[in-house]
């Protein structure tokens, strides 16, 4: 929501700035559909050109994101919490086999069924499912920090694809006042083809040039590199909960007392959704 409120400022400081201070917007609305057309086509031409198809459906879909916000909610970080601690519990207390039953099919897990919520984010699951697997065929016997290691490069790689879209925004971004360089040069071209024309209509035709540059560099610093910006922030946000399930899953593994284990992974939440200690300790216990 933040991110459409701030679009509209920019738009009504910038519009009406110039129309306050005299300037005439007519010649720039005329001026900006002929421009956005060789920007705009670019800018898709050059996203088609650097990027897979399922490339291209992820900057689609990180849309919904940066307007959304984060995906998890501080109940999220709460249940992810809860649910791998009564799952670690459970190996302490019955032995990597235990597990067994709960990991191979989640959906009819008492345990999973507890959190709904957590079921339909599949990249977490996977995490833990993937994670416990490796403890139950190895019978508990790895290294903590060979476990530790293969979480690392399992969230490495996820969050490496989710922020692909990210990277292709600033890259958009960076080359959009190259873009609107190109179309107001090429509208130089245009006005140089009809330099016979008197000087009225000559300024009127480099003026739409330079709406060109000016649609590059608006777009570059007040929409699409903000957005990149936003979309980086959602990210990291969501990223949080993965390493709450890592930091629980390795503190229990190092024989660390239960409330030191929900404070490890309490600790490293941010502000925004970390719930108080006694909060979640209540939590964890009251399931």
């Amino acid at each position: 929501m933040n991110a459409a409120i701030g679009i509209v400022i920019l738009l009504v400081m910038v519009f009406g700035g110039f129309a306050i201070t005299g300037g005439a917007l007519g010649p720039v609305m005329e001026a900006i559909p002929h421009e956005m057309l060789i920007i705009g086509g670019a800018s898709v031409g050059a996203l088609v050109a650097g990027n897979s198809l399922h490339e291209l459906k992820a900057i689609g879909a990180s849309f919904g994101k940066i307007f959304k916000g984060p995906k998890h909610s501080k109940q999220d970080h709460i249940d992810a919490i809860a649910l791998t601690s009564r799952l670690m519990k459970l190996m302490r207390s019955e032995g990597p086999v235990a597990l067994e039953a709960h990991i191979e099919n989640p959906q009819e897990s008492p345990i999973f069924a507890e959190f709904p919520g957590l079921l339909a984010n599949a990249p977490l699951i996977a995490l833990i499912r993937d994670t416990l697997t490796l403890l139950v065929v190895s019978s508990g016997t790895l290294e903590t920090h060979a476990v530790e290691e293969v979480m690392d490069n399992a969230m490495k790689t996820h969050f490496h694809e989710v922020r692909e879209p990210q990277h292709a925004l600033q890259s958009l971004a960076d080359a959009l006042p190259a873009l609107g360089i190109v179309a107001a040069v090429l509208g130089v071209v245009k006005t140089m083809g009809s330099i016979d024309q008197p000087p009225s209509i000559l300024g009127a035709m480099i003026g739409s040039a330079l709406v060109g540059t000016f649609m590059g560099v608006l777009l570059a610093y007040g929409i699409v590199g903000p957005l990149a910006s936003r979309l980086k922030q959602v990210l990291d946000q969501d990223e949080q909960i993965f390493h709450a399930v890592k930091q629980v899953i390795i503190a229990s593994l190092n024989g660390y007392p239960q409330p030191l284990v929900i404070e490890s992974a309490r600790s490293g939440l941010g502000h925004a959704v970390r719930p108080g200690l006694s909060e979640l300790l209540d939590n964890v216990r009251g399931r």
